[in-house]
């Protein structure tokens, strides 16, 4: 009997994104979680152990008897009260204008945040960048009341976007919305201070909605000595309700809590009320009992703790991985400013380790996971060919494991590498 999907008529056979894709292959060649034979430089979650100078990991949590009913289907309010209160604390001190409760909507997960966001658009023209998020590519093309307008950014200009281009953008492609990860998963660039301003600010004077993806918004390795490295499009809002402007973020990456799904949109307030709208259709809410639980991850003293304690952490890591692909002949068109992934060409690598997919394949032979750069290059409804992808001599490596995993990785790949010079 047939598994595939598309053998029943009423369903089509519907992609897994880049990091699932590349977890189902290793399984087929014996991967589990649990394996510690097996190195994940395709994951898509930071390490979610105890590091140093790091509050405590929450091991329970407890449900009152409340908690056993459905919860809104925006958030329990003191989460979205406790939300709006630490993007005021950390980015609008001194602003009249100040986000509430009202401002927030809490999901379950990242992709259920976006995927509300989507369907509430409306018939507009939505640009959004290449390379960026896998996900993004299903997201924009099952939604159809909106058409998604691909911008290609240069990999010789360190995947710079000025914002003039950006008002180039906006205002020749008739552009009503922009989606983007900052900092960009895969690539790490970073906007941030004044050129972050003048993006929010654009999107305010061309009356464009700015739907900024900020998962990785803690991981930011360019910052001022003694400042918390962190940053917001939210430090840039003057209106909280009128300015064009849709923040994504929770626990998953900023918070080290990927499996509690715990997400946010922040937002004006009638863009709030139309995404929880989508949610009272698409997935209903989250659930009350870990929404509770999340309350004292949001105290100030814990934010800067987990905040400073990653970017010790990881911008260690982040060094060691660079400097080790860079010296096995992997090209980086841009050390990354953010996240815990490099974006690396291995076009100058020998035999079929040059091509994105045919590392990948190399590397599961020595139990090493990696993600094939043309999967980011996001192509919603597979308009454009994937043979004319132009990352597909691309590979994302992340350096979100522990640092004794990235290390046997490595060199695992320097043997690889190795073998095929011979």
């Amino acid at each position: 009997m047939t598994e595939d999907p598309a053998s029943f008529a009423a369903f089509r056979t519907v992609p897994r994104t880049g990091v699932i894709y590349a977890t189902t292959e290793a399984t087929r060649l014996g991967f589990s979680q649990k394996d510690p034979q097996w190195c994940n430089l395709g994951q898509g979650q930071p390490e979610t152990g105890a590091l140093p100078g790091a509050p405590p990991r929450v091991a329970t949590v407890a449900v009152d008897v409340d908690d056993i009913e459905y919860a809104p289907v925006a958030g329990i309010w003191e989460l979205r009260e406790a939300i709006a209160a630490l993007y005021n604390r950390l980015f609008r001190k001194g602003f009249k204008s100040q986000y509430t409760a009202e401002n927030v909507a809490i999901s379950g997960g990242g992709r259920a945040a976006l995927t509300r966001a989507a369907a509430a658009l409306g018939h507009v023209n939505l640009g959004h960048f290449l390379p960026d998020y896998t996900a993004y590519e299903e997201l924009l093309d099952v939604f159809k009341a909106f058409t998604s307008i691909p911008i290609l950014l240069e990999g010789d200009r360190g995947y710079a976007f000025t914002v003039d281009e950006l008002r180039r953008e906006v205002q020749g492609r008739g552009l009503s919305a922009l989606l983007l990860s900052n900092p960009c998963n895969p690539t790490g660039k970073a906007i941030v201070g004044r050129e972050l301003d003048a993006w929010v600010r654009t999107g305010r004077e061309l009356d464009c909605t700015m739907l900024f993806d900020e998962f990785y918004s803690h991981y930011l390795w360019n910052v001022t000595p003694g400042a918390l490295p962190v940053e917001s499009a939210a430090r840039y809002v003057e209106d909280v309700n009128r300015d064009p402007v849709v923040i994504f973020d929770g626990l998953t990456k900023n918070w080290r809590y990927p499996g509690w799904r715990i997400t946010w949109t922040i937002a004006p307030k009638p863009v709030i009320d139309a995404v929880a709208s989508a949610g009272s259709f698409l997935d209903g809410g989250g659930g009350r009992p870990i929404q509770r639980a999340a309350l004292p991850l949001l105290e100030p003293a814990a934010v800067e703790a987990e905040t400073k304690a990653i970017h010790a952490t990881f911008r260690d890591k982040r060094d060691l991985m660079l400097s080790r692909l860079q010296r096995l002949g992997v090209r980086v068109d841009r050390a990354p400013d953010g996240t815990f992934y490099i974006w690396g060409n291995v076009a100058n690598l020998p035999g079929k380790l040059s091509d994105g997919m045919g590392f990948f394949r190399a590397a599961l032979e020595k139990k090493v996971i990696v993600v094939p750069g043309e999967f980011f290059d996001v192509n919603p409804g597979k308009r454009r060919s994937a043979r004319a992808s132009r990352f597909r001599q691309y590979v994302r490596f992340s350096f979100g494991p522990g640092k004794q995993t990235l290390e046997t990785a490595l060199g695992r790949l320097e043997e690889l590498v190795t073998e095929h010079m011979k």
